[in-house]
């Protein structure tokens, strides 16, 4: 083994196998150096609370990603800085809104069983303390046949294998943060009863997919505003893909119906293009009519640091945070994913301690 490809970046799990349960944990950081603390301490322990947890059914498949928002990471970290993090960006066009939410801290819990969840969950909220206030937790679960709660499949169109690599971590690129990844979410609130008084036709179209079969309509008939139409973003005739692990929630005695979207990719600007095509439009009025029926009540974007560069955080502030040879920065960087899907950043078995 080389020099090279031991001081290559380890990254999060965040490809990984659908599951069929998950919890998003979005918190801001509280004032003082203490909570600081607290928090970088907190970033080389969550390993060892996975496997903890983990253990207890090891075909569980659990799986743990955080994300730092771009505040928290001057706080935190200082310089050096990932190229292309910047706070969420608000969108606005007549009665669609993009929200921009606080959250200094994303928690992306996945595992095929709810109970291991909500105890890393538990053991993560116990430990943070009071160094965090919880913003926003949401619980989720597959429905059916991994479908969302207005009836239709949704991630039909997530990449896979080396494909998924190439489009969810960073490269050569922003060689000092090889292997992170930005992740942008969102929870959206569906107006189910007025979406079930449309014809399965007009979803249809408004998706552009077929409800049942969940096959993509034919351009001849699919409308241009359709949802899958102006969230297909293509760069030089090559489809630039993200990687999706959205879903649905809610409380059926308060007529809540939800989807949680959750985008990953080696670059925000995919996502912001995919956003400002479904509430502004492409072009402009051609907006998502999705969006008549489903209201975004939240809106943040994280950077996923590498689980090598978590490991190497230290407790004190960031005048002594690690320097940029401490984190995935190397003599050759390696080249970014286009032939075979390789970052050269190791395993991508799930587990972010690996």
């Amino acid at each position: 083994m080389t020099a090279q490809t031991k001081l290559a970046p380890e990254p999060q799990a965040v490809v990984s196998a659908l599951t069929r349960a998950a919890i998003f944990l979005v918190a801001t950081i509280n004032p003082g150096a203490a909570s600081l603390a607290a928090v970088r301490s907190f970033c080389g322990d969550l390993p060892g609370l996975l496997r903890a947890v983990g253990f207890r059914d090891i075909e569980g498949n659990l799986s743990c990603v955080m994300g730092i928002g771009s505040d928290a990471w001057d706080r935190l970290f200082g310089q050096p800085r990932p190229a292309e993090l910047h706070p969420f960006r608000e969108i606005k066009a007549g009665p669609r809104h993009a929200v921009a939410t606080p959250g200094d801290l994303l928690l992306h819990i996945r595992a095929k069983r709810m109970d291991l969840c909500f105890e890393l969950a538990t053991q993560i909220m116990a430990q943070l303390g009071e160094a965090v206030s919880p913003v926003d937790e949401v619980h989720g679960f597959r429905y059916f046949d991994d479908r969302d709660l207005i009836g239709f499949v949704d991630g039909t169109e997530n990449p896979t294998g080396p494909a998924a690599i190439d489009a969810a971590y960073v490269g050569a690129e922003d060689a000092a943060f090889a292997g992170g990844s930005y992740v942008i979410v969102q929870k959206y609130l569906h107006d189910v009863a007025g979406w079930n008084a449309l014809s399965t036709e007009a979803q249809e179209r408004i998706i552009g997919r077929t409800k049942l079969a969940d096959i993509e309509l034919d351009d001849a008939v699919k409308p241009t505003s359709a949802h899958n139409a102006l969230t297909t973003i293509v760069e030089d005739g090559k489809e630039i893909k993200i990687l999706r692990d959205n879903m649905p929630f809610g409380r059926v005695a308060e007529k809540e119906f939800g989807t949680y979207f959750i985008g990953y990719a080696r670059s925000p600007r995919t996502i912001e293009q995919m956003l400002e095509n479904m509430f502004i439009g492409r072009p402009p009025g051609n907006y998502d009519r999705l969006l008549d029926f489903s209201v975004a009540k939240t809106g943040n974007l994280f950077f996923v640091p590498s689980a090598t560069f978590l490991d190497n955080v230290g407790g004190d502030a960031p005048s002594a945070a690690p320097e940029p040879s401490d984190t995935p920065v190397v003599a050759a960087p390696q080249p970014a994913p286009k032939r075979d899907g390789s970052l050269g950043i190791g395993s991508l078995k799930g587990d972010p301690a690996s």
